[in-house]
C-alpha cells in the first residue's frame, strides 16, 4: 500500500516535471522567434524585422532577449528612415536596462539620431556618456561628419562654450567665421582658437583672397637619383630605369604644353641616392628661385628638400607614385599627386556603400602598414555609412587558410559534389574589401568567392593585374573592382597619340612610369597655370583639373588627390566602374 507521503512525492515531481517543459518550451520560443527577427535585419528586411523584434521587446522573465530586441527593433526603424520611433525605443532601452553592457552602443546610434534631427546639443552631451576606448575613432569620425555640416556660427559658438575642449567644433567655427565678414572680436576668436588648438589658417580661412602668381616660365625641379655616372649607351635595363622612364615623360610633356603656350623649364638634380648629396642640392642658391620641387623619391633622402619647401614656401612632391601620407604630414607645402592610402580605404567604402547588395562587408587584410591603413580607413567611412563590418580578418602567412574557412567551407552539395551553401550563407555579405596586394591574400579570397558563386561585390587594389598570378577570365566571371588610381582607358586618343610620339622620339613603346610622368608634368603645368605656383594656397575643396591620360587631380585639405577610379573587366577590356 502507498503511503500518503509518497502519493504527494510523486504529485510534487510530476508538477516539477510539467513546470520544468513549459519553461523549457518558453524558452525555445522565444530563442527561435529572436533568431528569426535577427534573421531579417541581416538581410536588410527592417520592416519584417520591426513587426518580429516587436513582441520580444515586452519583458518577461522567461524572455532573456527583451534588452537586444529593443535594440534592434530601434535599429531596423533608423534603417528604415523612422528617426523618431528608433530613438523612442532608445531612451526607453537606456531608461529599463540602464546597467545593460551594449549601454554604449545605445548611446552612439542615439547621438546619430540627435545629429540627424539637428539636436546637435544633445548628440553633444550623449557622445560624452561613451565610455568605451574602442568608439573614440568613431566618435571623432561622426563628429566630423556632423559638425562640419553646421552652417550658424552663433550653434558653433554656443556648443564651444559647452564642450571648450572639442577640436572639432573649434575648426568648423573658424572656418565658418573665415567664410563671411567678420568683426574684431571674431578676429580674436579666430587667432586665439588657431593658436590653442593649432589649426591651420590658411586651411580654414577662406575670405581672404589670396591672389594666384601666374608666371610666364614655370620652373620645375627635379632632385632624383639619375646615377649619371653609371649610365652607359648599352640596351640593357638600368639601375634606376624607373626614373628614366618618368624623366623621359616628364620631357615630353613639357614639350606638349609648350604648344599650348605653358611654358616649363626642367631642372635636373641627380642626387646620387644619397642623403649628403641632397642636402648639398638643397643648399644651392638657384633653388630658391624654383616653382616646384618633386623629389627626392625615396622618403629617407626627402628631409632636406621638405626642410627647404617649408623656409622657402615652395610646393614639393616627394614621390608621384606614391600613396604615403607621411610624406605630407607638418609641411603645408607637400603634396601627394596620387590619393593617400586613406582616401583610396574611404573611397572603397563609399563605392561597397553604392554597390553592394546588403550593407554588411568583410574585410581582410595583411601585415603590412599600408595594409592596415586602407583597412582602419575603409572600416571608418563604412560605418560612417551606416555599413555594418561583419569582421576584419588580419591574414599572416600561417593563418591564410582563414579565408577559405571564413568563406568556401561548404555545408551543402548537389549531387555532382558540387557546392550549394556554405557556413558564410551565400549572398548574406553585401561586399568584400581587401587590403592588400599580397597575392596569397587575395588569390585566395577571389578564389573562394568564385567558388561561393554568389552576389558579393570584391572591392581591391591594381596591384593585382600585374602579378598575373590568377587568370583574369575570373575576374570577368565575379563581381570585383579595383582602385586603380593610375587607370588609363585604352580607348583614349590622348593615350594614343602619347604612344605614337613616344615611339618616333625613343622608338619603343612607354611604359607605365613614362605615361605616369608626362601626366604628372600635364597636369601639374596645367595646374599652376590655371592657379598660379602658389596653387597649394589659392585652391579649394572640390576644384578639379581634368587629366589627359588619366582621372585628373583634386587636391584635399590633406593634400592629397581625391581622384580614386575603380575598374573593372567587361569583355576583355577594363572599364571604369564609378
Amino acid at each position: 500500500m502507498i503511503s500518503q507521503n509518497s502519493k504527494e512525492m510523486s504529485s510534487w515531481f510530476l508538477t516539477f516535471a510539467l513546470t520544468l517543459v513549459v519553461l523549457t518550451s518558453t524558452a525555445q520560443d522565444y530563442k527561435r522567434a529572436y533568431r528569426t527577427a535577427k534573421d531579417l535585419f541581416s538581410e536588410g528586411k527592417y520592416s519584417e524585422a520591426m513587426t518580429a523584434f516587436n513582441s520580444l521587446t515586452i519583458y518577461d522573465k522567461d524572455n532573456p532577449f527583451s534588452q537586444y530586441a529593443s535594440f534592434y527593433y530601434a535599429m531596423s526603424a533608423y534603417r528604415l528612415g523612422y528617426h523618431t520611433v528608433a530613438k523612442d525605443m532608445m531612451l526607453q532601452v537606456k531608461k529599463l536596462y540602464p546597467q545593460w553592457e551594449q549601454m554604449d552602443e545605445v548611446n552612439y546610434v542615439l547621438s546619430k539620431i540627435y545629429f540627424d534631427q539637428g539636436d546637435y546639443f544633445q548628440a553633444r552631451s550623449v557622445m560624452d556618456q561613451i565610455k568605451d576606448p574602442a568608439f573614440v575613432s568613431d566618435l571623432q569620425n561622426l563628429k566630423r561628419v556632423y559638425i562640419a555640416r553646421i552652417e550658424d556660427p552663433e550653434i558653433l559658438r554656443m556648443l564651444l562654450e559647452d564642450n571648450p575642449d572639442d577640436v572639432e567644433i573649434a575648426k568648423i567655427l573658424v572656418k565658418r567665421l573665415g567664410q563671411q565678414e567678420y568683426h574684431l572680436q571674431d578676429t580674436v576668436l579666430i587667432n586665439s582658437l588657431i593658436l590653442r588648438f593649432g589649426l591651420s589658417k590658411k586651411e580654414l580661412i577662406t575670405n581672404i583672397a589670396v591672389k594666384p602668381i601666374i608666371k610666364d616660365t614655370i620652373r620645375v625641379a627635379m632632385v632624383l637619383p639619375f646615377l649619371a655616372s653609371t649610365l652607359d649607351p648599352s640596351p640593357v635595363r638600368k639601375r634606376n630605369q624607373i626614373i628614366l622612364e618618368l624623366y623621359q615623360g616628364m620631357k615630353m610633356a613639357a614639350d606638349s604644353l609648350s604648344q599650348e603656350g605653358i611654358h616649363l623649364s626642367l631642372l635636373a638634380y641627380d642626387n646620387e641616392r644619397n642623403l649628403e648629396i641632397t642636402r648639398k642640392i638643397a643648399r644651392q642658391e638657384e633653388l630658391k628661385h624654383v616653382d616646384l620641387m618633386v623629389g627626392p623619391f625615396f622618403a629617407e633622402e626627402a628631409k632636406p628638400l621638405l626642410d627647404f619647401s617649408t623656409t622657402h614656401k615652395i610646393s614639393v612632391v616627394v614621390n608621384p607614385l606614391s600613396n604615403n601620407s607621411d610624406l605630407v604630414k607638418d609641411n603645408p607645402y607637400s603634396f601627394l599627386f596620387q590619393p593617400s592610402y586613406e582616401t583610396i580605404g574611404r573611397s572603397s567604402a563609399e563605392l561597397a556603400v553604392a554597390k553592394s547588395k546588403k550593407m554588411n562587408c568583410l574585410v581582410y587584410y595583411g601585415d603590412t602598414q599600408k595594409d592596415s591603413v586602407l583597412a582602419a580607413n575603409f572600416i571608418a567611412r563604412a560605418r560612417e555609412l551606416d555599413m555594418k563590418v561583419l569582421f576584419a580578418r588580419r591574414v599572416i602567412g600561417e593563418n591564410s587558410r582563414t579565408i577559405l574557412t571564413d568563406l568556401a567551407t561548404a555545408t551543402e552539395y548537389d549531387e555532382w559534389k558540387n557546392p550549394l551553401q556554405f557556413s558564410l550563407k551565400k549572398d548574406s555579405v553585401g561586399c568584400i574589401f581587401v587590403a592588400s596586394s599580397n597575392e596569397l591574400i587575395y588569390s585566395k579570397v577571389i578564389n573562394s568567392v568564385e567558388t561561393r558563386r554568389d552576389s558579393v561585390l570584391l572591392i581591391g587594389q591594381e596591384s593585382w593585374l600585374d602579378d598575373g598570378s590568377v587568370d583574369f577570365t575570373k575576374y570577368e566571371r565575379i563581381n570585383i573592382a579595383l582602385a586603380s588610381p593610375n587607370y588609363k582607358s585604352l580607348t583614349n586618343p590622348a593615350l594614343n597619340d602619347f604612344r605614337k610620339r613616344y615611339i618616333n622620339r625613343h622608338g619603343v613603346l612607354p611604359s607605365d612610369y613614362s605615361a605616369i610622368g608626362y601626366e604628372f608634368i600635364m597636369v601639374m603645368g596645367q595646374t599652376m597655370n590655371k592657379y598660379g605656383v602658389n596653387f597649394l594656397l589659392t585652391t579649394r575643396e572640390n576644384d578639379f583639373v581634368p587629366g589627359l591620360l588619366g582621372s585628373g587631380l583634386s587636391l584635399s585639405a590633406q593634400h592629397d588627390n581625391q581622384v580614386v577610379p575603380f575598374v573593372e573587366i567587361k569583355d576583355g577590356q577594363l572599364l571604369k566602374v564609378n
